[in-house]
């Protein structure tokens, strides 16, 4: 369930936001909320370039909380850049929802995590 979950929050949602929010070209919108996945290549510097129960949040270059910042700054700009900066920053969302979903399933999986504290803090506040 978790990956159906992951990949429709990937691939279907921003369909979603696409068709709802902007209409007129949600096209063009879809395809470049679609293109905002390219931000997962910083996973190819990762060692091992995969690791089950692996959270990205923190921890690949363009998953940080510093590049999220650039992300929203992006929110700010004309046409196509907010447009790109809504794609990043839900696609760290999506990232973060997968997180919270090992987290629930494995405490242990992400006790070496960069994000461990918030997802702790998060799932508290939600009584998970």
């Amino acid at each position: 369930m978790e990956l159906f979950i992951h990949y429709f929050l990937h691939l279907g949602f921003p369909f979603f936001i696409a068709f709802v929010f902007f209409r007129k070209d949600w096209k063009k919108v879809y395809l470049i909320l679609l293109a905002t996945m390219l931000v997962d290549l910083d996973h190819l510097f990762a060692n091992p370039i995969f690791q089950a129960n692996r959270c990205s949040i923190n921890f690949h270059p363009l998953h940080t909380y510093y590049a999220m910042m650039v992300y929203v700054i992006l929110l700010f700009f004309r046409k196509p850049f907010y447009i790109i900066g809504i794609g990043l920053l839900f696609h760290m969302l999506t990232d973060f929802v997968d997180c919270m979903m090992i987290y629930t399933s494995c405490k242990d999986c992400l006790s070496n995590s960069p994000i461990i504290e918030l997802l702790s803090t998060v799932s508290n506040a939600l009584g998970i």
